[in-house]
């Protein structure tokens, strides 16, 4: 009884900070979801030469098929960010950095790393909430499907998004013996779960925004590390894509799980 007490206090916490965040935080998601994308486009306006110089030497592809590559990377992203921030053809916007991701995980050869892989994935998990939380009733990509009730195509992308998500956070399980790890990685993976299945969500992926953010500020610190380093940009990327993710999240947070969860099931019972 005092476990489900306490269970309940903190959902209340969580229903009372919704209320208080209600306007701000899908904005708030918003933007950290497209930060990877952000940065990624001014990184290839900034580093311009290095990146069309790898391109070409790691794909034999020559100067003029690299420098569309980086271009391509360049305008999709930060036209991809403009659109969903001012809300306008969020859609296209979401399809464009999909493709965006696509092409960046053969091209840097990420299929090959699972880590990354995982990331990547988790991070189209969180476009594709986007996308969810944009499809509006009267205008629809979807105009022309069928009626499912309550799994409609959006509450699927719900799903999608959400399992995707989670992806993240087995990239950082650690497997060793020390206590902090050991219930690092329980309570993560419990949370993991109730994220995935729709059960408990709101205060689930709350909690999860919470560790994420502390993880990533602490673990991933570019700002610590000279910018010559290459560590520098290594961490950079870390970071912002981790922001991302959370951005991804605090839509779950936002908008809850969508019809396909046991949250939704749980009202029918």
């Amino acid at each position: 009884m005092g476990q489900e007490d306490l269970m309940n206090k903190a959902e209340d916490v969580a229903d009372q900070f919704l209320r208080v965040t209600k306007q701000y935080l899908p904005h708030l998601a918003r933007l950290c979801l497209i930060s990877t994308f952000l940065e990624d486009g001014i990184r290839m306006w900034f580093q311009w030469n290095e990146q069309r110089d790898y391109i070409e030497a790691t794909w034999s592809c020559g100067y003029f098929l690299a420098t569309c590559f980086v271009l391509l990377n360049l305008v999709g992203q930060l036209g991809g960010c403009v659109l969903i921030l001012s809300r306008n053809f969020v859609q296209y916007a979401c399809f464009g950095l999909f493709g965006i991701i696509a092409l960046q995980t053969v091209a840097y050869s990420i299929l090959w790393d699972l880590k990354f892989l995982m990331r990547n994935l988790a991070l189209g998990g969180g476009l594709l909430l986007l996308l969810a939380e944009s499809r509006s009733e009267g205008k629809s990509m979807f105009a022309g499907v069928p009626s499912m009730g309550e799994s409609s195509p959006k509450q699927y992308m719900q799903l999608g998004g959400r399992v995707l998500l989670v992806l993240m956070f087995m990239t950082l399980l650690h497997f060793d013996s020390s206590f902090f790890s050991i219930l690092q990685n329980m309570v993560g993976t419990a949370l993991i779960i109730l994220v995935a299945i729709g059960f408990k969500t709101k205060l689930a992926a709350l909690t999860l925004v919470v560790w994420l953010f502390a993880i990533n500020v602490y673990f991933n610190a570019f700002w610590t590390i000279p910018a010559y380093k290459p560590m520098h940009d290594f961490l950079k990327y870390d970071f912002f894509q981790t922001t991302s993710v959370i951005g991804g999240l605090l839509l779950v947070v936002a908008l809850g799980p969508g019809g396909v969860s046991m949250d939704e099931k749980k009202k029918e019972w």
